[in-house]
């Protein structure tokens, strides 16, 4: 019997075009890692067969199976009560799909399944800057806006393991459509890297006379890469980009704050590189938002996991938690 502090997680994170993972040990670090495509795979028996494949050198490499205690997986729409990924709209595989008992069945291990977001709080909560929090708030900024809310804990799953969506929480009701579910207003088309694409064309469209380094550019080559060049140059337009996005955002997280009154809310992922410039109004706009008994209380802090661990050390956190 191997003994529990020498055991051992693998951690799998499924993105709609890439699968990352790595076996992982209790302090958190990654022994082994490797990738597979998951955009190739029509059919999740392919990509199952594919990644058993992969893994395989990364089992031996950490002495074989009997070292492992388990399998941690972050996917969209993730559900960890049901260990079904349901109706993910960025993955080939419709519907639902019964992923943590597939992999159990392959691997022979036991297997825990949540959203990205999700794992990366937990990840944060065992490895990261919420080490020794009970109560915070984990918020993605990438292509879209995840978030994981732990409540004196636990993270919130509610009663059908869906909880804590706040990227498709309203802002601004009737405001810009959501390319991919269609809602008008959520925190999403405002605040994620798309998001700030549509706001640097709304802000050019609407100000044709103004003179911005944006210009330089076509259209389909604007992302928040070139909104974030453009920025550090010191173009006004760009920076106003960023004003915008974290008003939006420093008012999400005030209502996000006065329902759960976190320690901190921790903010991760490619938006964070532009620092200051998406942090300082976010934090305005989160204090100008809340209540006084609220305010000057909760730390807005970044996540302390490399970026291109997070997914990793995430998704391995759920093993720790297997009975």
């Amino acid at each position: 019997m191997i003994p529990v502090s020498q055991q051992l997680a693998i951690g799998i994170d499924i993105g709609g075009t890439n699968t990352v993972f790595g076996i992982v040990d209790h302090r958190g670090e990654i022994k082994y890692r490797g990738a597979i495509s998951t955009k190739k795979h029509q059919t999740i028996d392919t990509f199952i067969d594919e990644l058993y494949v992969a893994m395989a050198p990364a089992i031996e490499h950490v002495g074989g199976v009997e070292h492992i205690k388990g399998m941690g997986i972050g996917a969209p729409n993730g559900n960890y009560y049901t260990g079904t990924i349901d109706y993910a709209p960025n993955l080939n595989w419709k519907g639902i799909i019964p992923l943590a008992k597939i992999i159990n069945d392959k691997f022979n291990l036991p297997a825990a399944l949540t959203n990205d977001a999700n794992a990366a709080a937990v990840g944060e909560m065992m490895y990261g800057a919420a080490k020794g929090m009970r109560d915070f708030i984990m918020i993605t900024l990438g292509t879209g806006v995840g978030s994981g809310i732990v409540i004196n804990g636990q993270l919130v799953y509610g009663h059908d393991g869906f909880a804590g969506e706040l990227g498709h929480t309203i802002v601004i009701p009737g405001g810009r459509k959501h390319w991919s579910t269609g809602v008008h207003g959520c925190l999403e088309a405002y605040t994620s890297a798309t998001g700030v694409r549509l706001t640097a064309l709304e802000l050019m469209e609407k100000n044709p006379e103004t003179d911005t380094l944006l210009r330089n550019y076509p259209e389909n080559q604007i992302d928040s890469r070139v909104v974030y060049d453009c920025a550090i140059q010191g173009d006004e337009m760009a920076k106003e980009v960023y004003r915008y996005t974290g008003e939006i955002l420093g008012l999400a997280l005030a209502n996000a704050v006065m329902f759960s009154s976190p320690a901190a809310i921790i903010l991760f992922g490619g938006l964070c590189k532009a620092g200051d410039l998406i942090m300082a109004p976010t934090k305005e706009h989160m204090e100008k938002n809340l209540l006084t008994i609220f305010q000057n209380k909760v730390k807005l802090i970044y996540s302390e996991l490399k970026e291109a661990d997070a997914a990793i050390l995430g998704a391995s956190a759920l093993v720790w938690e297997l009975k």
